[in-house]
């Protein structure tokens, strides 16, 4: 599965199949909560965030390409992301872009 960020790939004429897109809905613990809010006392990145945003793009990204397996297609085109946070401490990231197959 080729994913790229692009509308198009180099060599390749495109059939579009549609949408396709995967999210999930990511929180840390009570006690990673708690040392991350002590870190914004003093500045710098906040790691166990940082991290739980990587799991979930990672996460969002599997479901996006599973949804554009089931279509049969080999590739998904102009994949976005976005994100939004659901509550404190929880973000739900989505991850889409548009399913196609090679002609």
């Amino acid at each position: 599965m080729i994913l790229v960020n692009t509308d198009y790939i180099t060599g390749k004429e495109l059939e579009m199949l549609g949408l396709v897109k995967g999210s999930t809905i990511q929180s840390k613990n009570i006690g990673k909560d708690i040392t991350q809010s002590f870190k914004t006392l003093v500045g710098g990145e906040l790691g166990a965030y940082t991290e739980m945003m990587n799991e979930a793009r990672a996460l969002a990204t599997k479901r996006m390409v599973a949804e554009a397996e089931q279509m049969n297609a080999d590739a998904v085109v102009n994949i976005r992301y976005a994100s939004s946070a659901v509550m404190q401490g929880a973000a739900e990231v989505i991850a889409y872009g548009t399913a196609v197959k090679f002609k």
